[in-house]
């Protein structure tokens, strides 16, 4: 029986502290960071964002058709849908700058990520 309680506590106690270990993952959220399209354009063209850092970023469509999200160097593909958002996770990032532009609108959706060392 004492071999039993003994593995209770122990199991209690891995799942407390893997309950500890989820929550600091919590609380540490990444940034997030807004970007629009309207009229086929990315809102704004340029985002400022800093090195080595997980960024959450919200793409807002606010115009009534589908565009595409997409950029090879953050190798990120993501059709949002008209009058809809998505949430597209990227980095931590070197410092540089990450071109990106939307597929449906090659001509005008043109943007960038500019990662700097704080």
């Amino acid at each position: 029986m004492i071999h039993s309680r003994q593995q209770h506590s122990l199991l209690w106690r891995s799942l407390l502290l893997a309950a500890a270990l989820l929550l600091s993952q919590v609380a540490v959220a990444a940034p997030v960071i807004e970007l629009h399209i309207r009229d086929h354009l990315f809102y704004p063209a340029e985002l400022m964002v800093p090195a080595n850092t997980k960024i959450k970023l919200v793409v807002i469509n606010e115009d009534a058709t589908a565009e595409e999200f997409e950029s090879y160097e953050l190798n990120r593909e993501k059709v949002v849908l008209g009058n809809s958002r998505a949430v597209i996770f990227i980095g931590p990032l070197a410092p540089g700058e990450y071109p990106f532009f939307g597929e449906f609108n090659l001509s005008t959706a043109q943007g960038k990520i500019i990662v700097k060392d704080e």
